[in-house]
């Protein structure tokens, strides 16, 4: 009888051992998007192998050499998007933030981006303190009644969301024509910040974030200000890197020292290439790295952001190589009507291989996508802003319950749903094959995850190998595939 149990136990755990226990089993979790749209996030459960099958493209991820700590991936909560989700029936409205922002039964986006005051897509242009004298600033009804709801509602869906917020424009009592004359310029759009209100600038961005913060919205990150070589946004403030340098070095750093703030403070939040076309552009090129050149200045800095609008990402192997120390963030990118329209298929394809993986393997630490939500008018929106801009999510304003996903809902899905907050990017190496494009990345909680891009017009057998961990899977063409095992 005891050599029958020993036999029976010895049995028992051999089959175990076929079915699943360590290599073998279904242990890695995978999602599909195609650009031709049969598949849309498909979920589907691999099977890892200890061969290597013949004639596949390999992805071999080195887990001793690790780069750059993610940070999120993300939308934009602008005016118009809370607007809209304020339109719809609470109901749908509180599925299709936990689509978004659950990072289990949803995908998980863990990265927002809101503006101080007014954006191009906002119902107003205003600021946090429009009537002149600092000692009147206060959070706009605007704000209070259309984006506190929905920072809320996101907020307990996913309680560690990071928030990112940008001004537009500084007040406009701030502003001034020239930084010689001083000349009064009372516009929403263009002029620039007046040296002579540094402090009370300063002031403003300490007494925004203390006032998030007592309404349960912790601010993680700052930028001075959204396009700051843009004159000719709605709401805009032209602001060159030498007076980013001063107003950071001379009173926002000191400004949040003095108030035990440790909110990041990023600075530039523009093109790559400096919208050095422009006359009074020639100067900017390499923007960050000229105020981190400025010790006093720097030491305040966490890194900078950039937008895909003008020039090409090979600009942040510059930045990087200069200042390896500081940080890379991604702020913006918006899809619309312009040139030859927007088609799913191209987008889905050049927003993963340039914005996504093209910035992660340069040294990005996080992505985040204009709008979250628009209309099918492409709005609300303000003169002078985009007009013919899409959302990650468009809704029918007929009914606010007839939605459309984007192309950009679908990259930010493949990334925020298998890279954690704080996962750490992995090298990878290679056999060439040009069209596939590829991240790797060792989470928080010890699972590993990938991203990958077969942007060929051919099916494509990719096998990922870690150790003794292999996973093959053929890749549909035009495609994007995240992993996730243990």
């Amino acid at each position: 009888m005891k050599f029958v149990n020993i036999f029976f136990i010895g049995f028992f755990f051999l089959l175990l051992s076929w079915s699943g226990c360590g290599i073998g089993q279904q242990d890695v979790e995978l999602f599909v998007t195609t650009a031709d749209r049969t598949s849309l996030f498909q979920p589907i459960s691999l099977r890892s192998v200890s061969e290597i099958p013949d004639s596949s493209y390999q992805i071999e991820i080195d887990t001793t050499r690790k780069f750059q700590v993610m940070d999120g991936f993300g939308v934009a909560i602008t005016g118009s998007s809370c607007h809209n989700l304020l339109k719809m029936d609470p109901e749908d409205r509180t599925r299709l933030l936990k689509e978004t922002f659950d990072p289990v039964e949803g995908v998980g986006y863990s990265f927002i981006r809101i503006s101080i005051g007014c954006s191009d897509f906002s119902l107003d242009e205003y600021t946090c303190c429009d009537q002149p004298g600092i000692e009147n600033f206060a959070i706009h009804r605007y704000d209070t009644e259309e984006l506190f709801p929905i920072l809320k509602e996101i907020r307990a869906i996913r309680p560690d969301i990071k928030i990112l917020a940008s001004p537009w424009t500084c007040p406009i009592w701030m502003k001034v024509d020239n930084l010689t004359d001083k000349n009064p310029f009372p516009s929403w759009t263009s002029g620039q910040l007046n040296p002579d209100y540094y402090s009370d600038y300063a002031t403003y961005f300490v007494r925004f974030i203390e006032e998030m913060e007592k309404a349960g919205f912790p601010i993680y990150a700052v930028t001075i200000q959204n396009e700051p070589l843009n004159r000719g946004n709605s709401a805009s403030l032209f602001m060159t890197w030498q007076e980013q340098r001063d107003f950071i070095k001379n009173a926002l750093g000191p400004a949040f020292e003095n108030a035990g703030i440790d909110t990041h403070i990023i600075v530039y939040d523009h093109n790559y290439n400096y919208d050095s076309h422009k006359s009074d552009c020639k100067d900017q090129i390499g923007y960050p790295t000229r105020i981190y050149d400025d010790p006093d200045a720097a030491r305040y800095v966490t890194g900078a952001a950039y937008h895909a609008y003008g020039g090409d990402k090979s600009e942040l192997k510059n930045i990087v190589a200069a200042h390896p120390e500081k940080g890379i963030y991604f702020t913006e990118m918006s899809i619309g009507l312009w040139g030859s329209g927007y088609r799913f298929a191209d987008d889905l394809m050049w927003n993963m291989r340039e914005v996504c993986l093209g910035t992660i393997n340069l040294g990005n630490k996080a992505v985040i996508m204009w709008n979250y939500l628009l209309d099918d008018q492409h709005g609300p929106n303000r003169p002078g802003g985009c007009t013919i801009c899409l959302g990650a999510i468009d809704i029918d304003s007929r009914d606010y319950k007839t939605l459309t996903r984007n192309s950009h809902f679908y990259t930010m899905a493949h990334l925020s749903k298998v890279v954690q907050p704080g996962a750490v990017r992995l090298a990878t190496h290679q056999i060439s094959d040009q069209g596939i494009y590829c991240s790797a990345f060792c989470n928080p909680d010890h699972s590993y995850s990938a991203v990958v891009q077969n942007d060929t017009g051919s099916n494509r057998s990719v096998v990922i190998r870690m150790g003794n961990r292999v996973i093959p899977y053929t890749l549909p063409a035009k495609s994007i595939a995240s992993y996730r095992w243990k």
